[in-house]
């Protein structure tokens, strides 16, 4: 039996040890190697009990046992999708369901990323007979909607651009390819060439600011942001407090940023209204759906449940990303990484800077 202390909020991520902890159990208990086709494609915290949580929190102080800290774990495995929950007290699985029903996993960064496409001879042939070279072509990923039809295998279609003279990926589309990959079994099943048609033009599309070249347009005066008492919140933990608000902040793989157990003070009360038990963004949904067009017809991106928008982080940069008096918090990003065989601890940290006790910046950035 392996565990792990237990975090002080019920809501914090999950930490790099109980990750650890994650891989360790599930690759004792299934076939995870090189011979098998098992993937992490989600770990998180699993969702503690409500009354529980809410019984901790009024309790400050009072010895009150925070609810059972688990993960959630949603994996493919050979062809079927798992739901394994992992109890950190006891070091064990305590759930494990195979989902039967609609619906498919988020895609792990592999699965977004299939190169295999870029090696595909009949891809190759096609980029070439368009006077095209297959060096500066990319290849990116759009998640195919379900529209009516009995599908049972997990495919996603993958979108070639043009580079070529532009660092924008998707401005020169390479029209008139449908390319499917079946993601379990990592390749091509369709693929069709369809039509030419002609590129974008590169020209006037560059926007990093190192590379453009006068003239420029009237130059501004330069502004700054800056408190003078220092910033107007407090952070202890994953808790914030800010004028007369309290809430606590973490970070999920699918979700990103979430907000749990807002509050707000009410002066002539001499108390705290909880107004908020937790929220985070749902979903951001882009549906092209253009019904006169096979490349764009069955284009409908789910960008947290396909992509994962806390999966999409990126790295913030002091003073460009934020203002002055901003602090970087511990986001907890060191998810399991969704690989083929085994999953593998990742992180994104936010770019150092040397100076920040000169500017009063306060330096936990996300590790």
């Amino acid at each position: 039996m392996e565990t792990v202390i237990q975090q002080p909020h019920p809501f914090d991520s999950l930490t790099e040890t109980e990750l650890k902890l994650v891989r360790k159990i599930i690759n004792k208990t299934y076939h995870v190697g090189p011979e098998y086709r098992f993937t992490f494609q989600y770990v998180g915290l699993n969702e503690p009990n409500k009354s529980l949580v809410l019984s901790w929190h009024s309790s400050p102080g009072q010895n009150v046992k925070p609810p059972p800290r688990q993960a959630f774990v949603v994996s493919r495995d050979n062809g079927n999708t798992r739901e394994i929950v992992v109890d950190f007290s006891s070091g064990a699985i305590i759930s494990d369901k195979i989902h039967v029903g609609d619906g498919y996993p988020m895609l792990t960064i592999d699965e977004q990323q299939v190169m295999l496409v870029l090696k595909f001879k009949p891809f190759r042939r096609s980029i070439t007979r368009r006077g095209l070279n297959v060096s500066e072509v990319v290849v990116t990923s759009a998640t195919v909607g379900w529209l009516g039809e009995e599908e049972t295998e997990r495919i996603i279609s993958m979108r070639p651009f043009y580079l070529n003279g532009s660092v924008n990926t998707y401005l020169r589309p390479i029209e008139g390819l449908t390319i499917i990959v079946n993601l379990d079994k990592m390749k091509v099943t369709v693929f069709k060439d369809r039509f030419r048609s002609p590129l974008a033009k590169a020209n006037g599309t560059e926007f990093r600011i190192s590379k453009l070249k006068p003239p420029f347009g009237p130059p501004l005066q330069n502004s700054i942001i800056f408190q003078l008492d220092g910033p107007g919140f407090k952070i202890d933990g994953n808790n914030v407090r800010w004028a007369n608000w309290e809430f606590h902040m973490s970070f999920d793989v699918r979700a990103g940023l979430v907000i749990s157990l807002a509050s707000i003070f009410y002066m002539d009360m001499n108390k705290y209204r909880q107004v908020l038990y937790k929220g985070h963004l749902s979903e951001l949904f882009v549906h092209y759906m253009d019904p006169f067009s096979d490349d764009w017809y069955s284009i409908i991106y789910l960008d947290c449940g396909d992509f994962g928008c806390g999966q999409s982080a990126v790295s913030l940069e002091p003073y460009t990303d934020c203002p002055v008096s901003a602090a970087f918090m511990e986001a907890s990003k060191k998810q399991i990484c969704q690989v083929r065989n085994k999953g593998i601890l990742t992180q994104v940290r936010n770019k150092d800077t040397t100076d920040s006790e000169n500017l009063k910046v306060d330096n936990r950035f996300v590790n």
